[in-house]
């Protein structure tokens, strides 16, 4: 795909604008695929989804296609605005910008997401069994003919809530690192405040809180044995929203792009 194709492609009035800055980059999940540039791009370049990993050199060659003609459509389009992109203050930029990491890194949220992203694998990791038991016990199920279709949904519902928390289980908290660098770029601006970059991010961030919560909330169901684990983890996560609606109060109002104002085709 080159610079013409990328174009073409962005002008087409089927994809929305924007919709991939505030996704959650679940794909296999999402249901505007169809409408986002992104997907269509990367689909064009590196092809079927379903044989991706760091092994197949094929995914590899497609990202740097991807990467050889954003950098090529970037240089040409500077060319064309008369913006020279070797005159950047590399050294100040790098220090403004490892200072907003510092600042981000010791920020009381993106502590607790680190520490809910850990509590994640020390669950898992120590529930290890339980899950094995549990694959025990619905395969005795299916052989003895017992309500075939319950152990299939049982096991169906325990895996999607497992694929749910590892999904989100570190997005949190790199989207809230996002947010709060953002955030303190406009800590001295005016104005209305309601559609921040950050409070993009944090939204999120807060969604992926949101659904992991309730997978979570499945997962105590189907073990409710485990109930006072899980509800140490609920009792962390939902804290760690709060304190994130408190610190980006419009994140929930804020309109992702296709997500929060048109349906899926």
């Amino acid at each position: 795909m080159d610079k013409k194709d990328i174009f073409r492609l962005a002008k087409d009035p089927r994809y929305i604008s924007g919709i991939y800055n505030y996704c959650d980059r679940w794909c296999e999940r999402c249901p505007f695929t169809s409408r986002c540039l992104n997907y269509a791009i990367e689909e064009k370049n590196i092809g079927d989804r379903s044989i991706h990993d760091s092994n197949n050199e094929v995914f590899w060659q497609g990202l740097r296609s991807i990467f050889q003609e954003t950098i090529k459509m970037i240089t040409e389009l500077a060319e064309e605005r008369g913006i020279d992109l070797n005159s950047m203050d590399i050294e100040s930029a790098k220090g403004e910008f490892h200072d907003r990491v510092s600042q981000a890194e010791n920020h009381e949220l993106t502590i607790a997401a680190r520490g809910y992203s850990k509590m994640v694998d020390r669950w898992l990791r120590s529930e290890y069994s339980l899950f094995e038991r549990k694959e025990e016990d619905l395969n005795t199920m299916l052989k003895l003919g017992i309500g075939e279709d319950k152990p299939r949904a049982e096991a169906a519902s325990i895996n999607d809530a497992v694929e749910v928390i590892r999904w989100y289980q570190h997005l949190i908290h790199v989207k809230l690192m996002r947010a709060i660098m953002q955030e303190s770029l406009f800590d001295d601006t005016e104005g209305d405040d309601t559609f921040r970059d950050s409070d993009g991010s944090a939204k999120v961030a807060l969604i992926g809180m949101d659904r992991s919560i309730g997978a979570w909330g499945r997962l105590r169901e189907h073990f409710p044995e485990k109930t006072d684990s899980i509800l140490d983890i609920l009792l962390h996560l939902d804290r760690l929203r709060r304190k994130a609606e408190c610190q980006f109060p419009n994140a929930r109002n804020f309109i992702r792009p296709g997500f929060d104002n048109c349906q899926s085709t």
